[in-house]
């Protein structure tokens, strides 16, 4: 149609309102975009549990023990669940597909899951313990945090061989850190564990990921895990022990699986000079 006024082709208004109402692909929510936004809405929540359940009662003077113990396990059991949506919204994008913005959706939600939470779950750790120092707490609250936001960066910027990360998850470093803090072992200890676990998570060392029955032996022991905290929180016979013996094993894990690697890698080394000295024979 022809602007009688201008004599130029104009559009009709209900055409520009369609294509303005049209959303752009970039902003389409997929599946795999609504559990990563799950993963988000987890970790925010395990820093509120920790703020009011912990933190709080210790500020104002409160002597229920058994609040900051339901929060403590509450606040953890949380970050297991966005341990499990970051481990589906993956194996849904894999399956069915994942919006333009899925990679960047992924990395904000871990940064608040696996390196805000736990790094303010050390903090508020290091205000509450008794032998603690709190500003010694927060540099190493400080420099979880800053493993993590690294780790993450690296990530969306290396390229490595399909089937591996390089250094230890994020998720799996979180649940190491928070492990690290419930086992109640003394400060410096602690303060040194959980250094040691943010050097490893951008260390170069080769950590499997998640696929096939690693995924589904991974899926059992987080929920295992929160089945130990459920019972540790709410005082169940033997609770204490199966706490500190899930604890225990996480942190044997993380130390573990890094001599693996290095082995297979040592091994590998060993296997290749062999056969070039074979080839190099007569």
């Amino acid at each position: 149609m022809i602007d009688p006024d201008t004599k130029a082709g104009w559009v009709p208004e209900a055409d520009e309102v369609d294509e303005e109402e049209e959303m752009p692909l970039s902003l389409r929510l997929s599946i795999a975009d609504t559990l990563t936004l799950g993963n988000a809405t987890c970790g925010f929540m395990a820093v509120y549990f920790t703020t009011t359940g912990i933190l709080i009662p210790h500020l104002t003077g409160s002597q229920e023990t058994g609040m900051a113990r339901h929060s403590a396990a509450t606040a953890v059991i949380l970050m297991l669940c966005a341990a499990i949506f970051d481990l589906f919204d993956g194996l849904v994008a894999r399956k069915l597909r994942s919006s333009p913005m899925g990679a960047e959706l992924d990395n904000l939600s871990d940064l608040i899951s696996f390196g805000l939470a736990p790094a303010y779950f050390v903090l508020v750790y290091g205000m509450v313990a008794n032998d603690a120092h709190q500003r010694v707490a927060a540099v190493g609250a400080i420099v979880v945090l800053l493993a993590v936001v690294l780790r993450l960066a690296r990530f969306s910027c290396v390229t490595v061989k399909d089937g591996t990360f390089q250094g230890m998850p994020s998720p799996f470093g979180a649940l190491t850190v928070v492990s690290i803090v419930l086992l109640e072992l003394p400060f410096e200890a602690t303060l040194l564990a959980v250094v040691g676990t943010a050097w490893l998570m951008v260390s170069r060392v080769e950590y499997p990921k998640p696929r096939g029955i690693l995924a589904v032996a991974m899926l059992c022991w987080i929920v295992s895990a929160m089945g130990m905290l459920a019972a540790w929180a709410f005082d169940a016979p033997g609770g204490q022990v199966l706490l500190q013996m899930g604890c225990a094993l996480q942190i044997v894990m993380a130390a573990t699986i890094p001599l693996f690697a290095t082995a297979r890698r040592v091994n590998t080394f060993r296997d290749n000079r062999r056969e070039a000295r074979a080839a190099q024979l007569p």
